[in-house]
């Protein structure tokens, strides 16, 4: 039921802009972002793994290595007066294989996420080149092949700074999340977000950016230990053009959160550096 709620709301988010646009003949532009296509070699830091060995987010529990990465982080925006539609896809996936010299090879996940979303944001107000008013999303998040593998649904409805030239997204909101990793114990959830995503060149060909992401959660419908209370995911990188539409660069990741059921918080830092295709194809 859930899901079908979902999917029928993001079809509405169209026909609702629609309604509420005061000059529905302006044209629209429509654009498909590769925000970034790319593999990176990362080296990672795990705290407090062992009390975090049975909670579904895979970055909590992994092992301290070296590891290759693939991400994907696709959008399709659409603009017409006042609206802007995002909807994006991100996935990324990272394993490494292990051969010690007195056992058997093994494999561990380091990273594992498949993001889906889609938000709405209106400007009420314009001034100093910010956009600020109003906007709401919906999410689904799930993984490859996560052990136990997550699952969930997320709504938000909040405030937002967006198409700005450094600031391209600033927001505020509250959050529901319907969690049915555990099918015999699905959790709903109540919290609050702070997100961003900021972008800045240097010069010509090198640009700075982070986004990230900060959740607290005041309410649930039942108890389960691994449920989290606090949610920081932060990322800081630097891309240098090499050749066309190809970058390379460092960036740094960090994972922060407590368990309900624990009393240390967990960690996961990566640095690494970063081999990527990032471009823009303006379809309307």
């Amino acid at each position: 039921m859930n899901k079908v709620l979902l999917w029928t709301f993001l079809s509405c988010v169209p026909i609702m802009a629609s309604w509420a646009d005061p000059a529905p003949d302006t044209p629209g532009e429509l654009a498909l972002k590769i925000r970034r296509i790319g593999v990176d070699w990362s080296k990672t830091g795990v705290t407090h793994a062992a009390e975090y060995s049975d909670s579904p987010i895979q970055a909590l529990k992994a092992t301290s290595q070296d590891y290759i990465k693939a991400i994907g982080d696709i959008a399709l925006e659409y603009k017409k007066n006042k609206f802007k539609w995002d909807n994006t896809l991100f996935m990324e996936y990272g394993e490494t294989t292990l051969k010690p010299y007195d056992g058997p090879a093994t494999k561990d996940e380091n990273a594992d996420k498949i993001l889906l979303s889609s938000d709405l944001s209106y400007a009420c107000w314009e001034f100093g080149g910010f956009k600020f008013g109003p906007t709401v999303g919906a999410q689904y998040q799930t993984e490859f092949a996560g052990d136990p593998r997550q699952n969930l649904i997320r709504g938000n409805a909040g405030i937002s700074l967006f198409d700005h030239p450094i600031i391209k997204n600033l927001y505020i909101s509250g959050i529901y999340e319907y969690d049915f990793t555990y099918t015999d114990e699905t959790v709903s959830k109540l919290g609050g977000e702070f997100g961003w995503r900021l972008e800045y060149e240097i010069r010509d060909g090198v640009k700075i950016s982070t986004d990230g992401y900060y959740r607290e959660y005041f309410a649930y419908s039942r108890y389960l230990s691994t449920d989290l209370e606090r949610d920081l995911n932060a990322v800081l990188r630097m891309d240098t053009k090499i050749w066309g539409d190809f970058t390379f660069g460092p960036y740094i990741q960090y994972r922060l959160a407590k368990a309900r059921g624990v009393d240390v918080y967990g960690s996961n830092m990566i640095i690494g550096l970063s081999f990527n295709y990032v471009t823009k194809f303006g379809l309307i």
